[in-house]
């Protein structure tokens, strides 16, 4: 199993350093606290916003800590590269891609009036893309993000881990994810419907984004059962390569699931793989 403890805890100490660093900027510019609001993808459903500015900067910045190192152990074996900084960069350029991605699919065109929050265009509220500079801020701020928790990483002490059927752990890590996102969202579904006839957040100014996050409630609860399939699978020693990817395209599908769903993609392909002792034992029985 993973070294989860070690990347957790990387992660939010990071998360801390960037409560700090937003701190700081916003006593220099309260502009630049946009810059640095570049979160994980799929984590859009877990951003909070409340009047203080210091406890929204540490729930969102530690959040985003927390699944960012739970990826990172999860994904530790796969990610090229030598030291843990170097997969910590590729980590948090893969993210931002997929953030990027997923802020275009659920947000399909360019910013409009509609979108602009403090004065500066925010696109789908998770990624400011509207100038060269936001965007290149963006980018070094996630890199940053996975430099700092690669470090730590290195820091930190590891325990010795067991050899299991590869992918279990990122198919962990993806049915936590899609569950506590399709849970939150269904409740916040359910609450908003039966106390004022809709949703309780407002899933964003485009009509797609709102056939997306219906889509939440009823296409990822089948991508999530399946990829809990796929880990029980893994538990036993079996491939989950059908049911995680099955599973994983039905949660990416929905966008606000992206995350969970490329991650599921990604465990269900690791985990069609046997493990070295296993195929070590097949090739000398033979």
């Amino acid at each position: 199993m993973a070294d989860f403890k070690r990347g957790i805890i990387a992660g939010i100490i990071t998360g801390i350093v960037y409560v700090a660093i937003s701190a700081i900027l916003a006593v220099i510019d309260p502009e630049f606290l946009y810059i640095t609001d570049i979160y994980a993808a799929g984590l859009t459903p877990f951003m909070f916003a409340v009047d203080s500015f210091v406890v929204t900067a540490f729930l969102n910045h530690i959040v985003r800590g927390i699944v960012f190192g739970a990826v990172f152990a999860a994904l530790y074996d796969y990610l090229p590269g030598v030291t843990g900084i170097v997969k910590g960069v590729v980590l948090a350029l893969f993210l931002w891609i997929v953030t990027v991605i997923e802020v275009i699919y659920r947000t399909p065109g360019w910013p409009t009036d509609d979108t602009i929050i403090g004065g500066i265009f925010y696109y789908g509220g998770t990624i400011s893309l509207s100038s060269l500079r936001l965007a290149l801020a963006g980018i070094i701020s996630t890199l940053f993000f996975g430099t700092l928790t690669g470090l730590l990483w290195h820091r930190l002490p590891g325990k010795e881990l067991k050899e299991e059927r590869k992918g279990r752990s990122v198919l962990l890590v993806s049915f936590i994810l899609g569950g506590v996102t399709w849970a939150v969202l269904t409740l916040l579904f359910l609450i908003g419907v039966l106390t004022s006839g809709g949703p309780v957040i407002e899933p964003g100014p485009f009509w797609w984004e709102s056939i997306l996050f219906v889509s939440v409630v009823f296409l990822g609860l089948p991508g999530w059962v399946l990829a809990l399939d796929a880990w029980r699978k893994t538990r036993r020693g079996e491939s989950g390569l059908k049911w995680g990817v099955t599973g994983g395209v039905l949660m990416a599908l929905t966008g606000i699931m992206l995350l969970p769903g490329v991650l599921a993609i990604t465990g269900g392909v690791f985990s069609g793989r046997k493990p070295a002792s296993e195929s070590g034992t097949a090739a000398i029985e033979q």
